[in-house]
């Protein structure tokens, strides 16, 4: 989709895309910058103890690019059915209990979408901890703007993480979900804040 029309998609009241699917959109973008610095790296004579480094990185950086934006089309596939079962007769009680039982599973799988974006953002981040120390000086504010859009998609994801989990029954994989989250969250933030410090610092 062109990028004009998806704007005018997410804009209008269609009930997808969304902020699930955007924030996996915003971690593309990180991974695309993060490469942009890592193409800029190579081939320089400045920077060849890391030639093959950095080569890898960009293998890396591709293969996380794909799974954001696969992601990206995952949680629009997830929340159509979910938004279906809110719709569900519950009239009797067969089938109040069927439409517990379907939401149940639909809410645990709108949540293991985000889960997924939020762990590829944390192996996204520990990349481009390497590329702000290694990567070309001339990029090092790509870093930063790559990190920020890293840091949108873990905590975009994690917030589609908890609305989801509010809603099942079942608390005990619901507060697993949650607290895995939140360690991400947590973990992946003050990462994120650091490194972005570290360039903000470097440009200053």
């Amino acid at each position: 989709m062109e990028v004009r029309t998806y704007l005018e998609r997410l804009a209008s009241k269609a009930p997808v895309p969304g902020g699930g699917g955007t924030s996996a959109l915003g971690g593309a973008l990180g991974a695309a910058l993060g490469q942009m610095v890592a193409n800029l790296t190579v081939g320089k004579k400045k920077y060849a103890a890391w030639e093959e480094e950095m080569k890898g990185l960009l293998r890396k950086m591709g293969d996380l690019q794909e799974r954001f934006l696969i992601l990206s089309g995952k949680d629009e596939e997830v929340f159509a059915p979910l938004a279906e079962a809110y719709r569900l007769s519950a009239d009797t009680e067969e089938e109040k209990s069927e439409k517990a039982r379907v939401m149940e599973e639909r809410l645990l799988e709108a949540s293991q979408v985000p889960m997924e974006i939020m762990e590829v953002s944390m192996e996204m981040l520990e990349i481009l901890k390497v590329l702000e120390e290694k990567g070309s000086v001339m990029a090092v504010s790509d870093v930063g703007v790559g990190v920020q859009f890293i840091r949108t998609a873990l905590t975009g994801a994690a917030m589609n993480v908890f609305i989801n989990t509010k809603s099942m029954k079942n608390r005990e994989k619901a507060e697993e979900l949650n607290r895995r989250a939140e360690q991400m969250m947590e973990q992946g933030t003050r990462t994120a804040d650091q490194l972005y410090e570290k360039v903000f610092s470097r440009l200053r």
